[in-house]
């Protein structure tokens, strides 16, 4: 049985998996973690492998929180990964792009795949059919780029994420849904098309926070489950198992 760890800038997410099925996910704050996994080890006790892959404050030592039963893994530069990573600067690729990739490779082998994660930011990652991370974009989040207009400007408002009723806004707050919601949708299809004119035969992965919302403008997308990135580190875990 494994456990996956996704320690965040904010809360850790502990999910649960016996091979690829997902038993129970849940998700805690830095200040709860130990005694939520403490609770996790007792009641899963066939927990032999653990996953840890770590972007925020996760400062626990091994003997705080580690069965001695168990082996771990942490994600890093020296995992070894289910693809070859055709990227100039993999220690700078973040955990998440990762961990998607191998959702990606796990969920659709033998295809071109463009991963699109909606989230604080928006990142396009690409993997072939020949199992080659190539990278891909990053662009300003939908809720970054409601901010970056409110505090940049003197006057614009903040604003909550909000389909527009028309293209052409009618009034400031309208011209902001505008300029906002299909700016990024826009951007969004518009990047599809020129990956699918490199790879006609591409799938599409659209995930993350803000995935729902924007999926709803968006055509030629596969909408993956919340779980998608947390099968990925899964993925990754039972890789470096053999």
């Amino acid at each position: 049985m494994n456990l996956v760890i996704d320690a965040g800038n904010t809360a850790v997410k502990l999910a649960v998996f016996d091979k690829e099925k997902l038993l129970s996910q849940e998700i805690w704050t830095y200040n709860e973690v130990l005694s939520a996994l403490e609770f996790l080890f007792k009641t899963h006790p066939d927990i032999s492998h653990i996953l840890l892959s770590a972007v925020g404050p996760w400062h626990f030592n091994l003997e705080q929180w580690l069965p001695e039963s168990c082996t771990l893994v942490q994600l890093d530069e020296s995992t070894k990964l289910p693809f070859q990573l055709v990227y100039d600067t993999p220690e700078t690729l973040g955990k998440d792009r990762i961990a998607l990739a191998a959702a990606a490779i796990s969920s659709y082998p033998g295809t071109n795949v463009l991963v699109i994660d909606a989230g604080t930011c928006i990142t396009y990652d690409l993997i072939t059919d020949e199992k080659e991370y190539r990278g891909g974009a990053i662009s300003p989040g939908l809720q970054m780029r409601y901010r970056a207009l409110h505090e940049g400007t003197a006057r614009l408002p903040i604003l909550s994420p909000e389909i527009p009723e028309q293209l052409i806004g009618t009034s400031t707050k309208k011209s902001i849904h505008s300029g906002v919601v299909f700016g990024i949708t826009f951007e969004i299809q518009g990047v599809i098309e020129q990956y699918q004119s490199l790879f006609p035969d591409l799938t599409v992965i659209l995930t993350g926070g803000d995935a729902q919302f924007l999926s709803k403008q968006l055509k030629n997308t596969i909408f993956a489950h919340s779980n998608f990135l947390l099968q990925g580190l899964n993925f990754l875990l039972e890789h470096n198992k053999n």
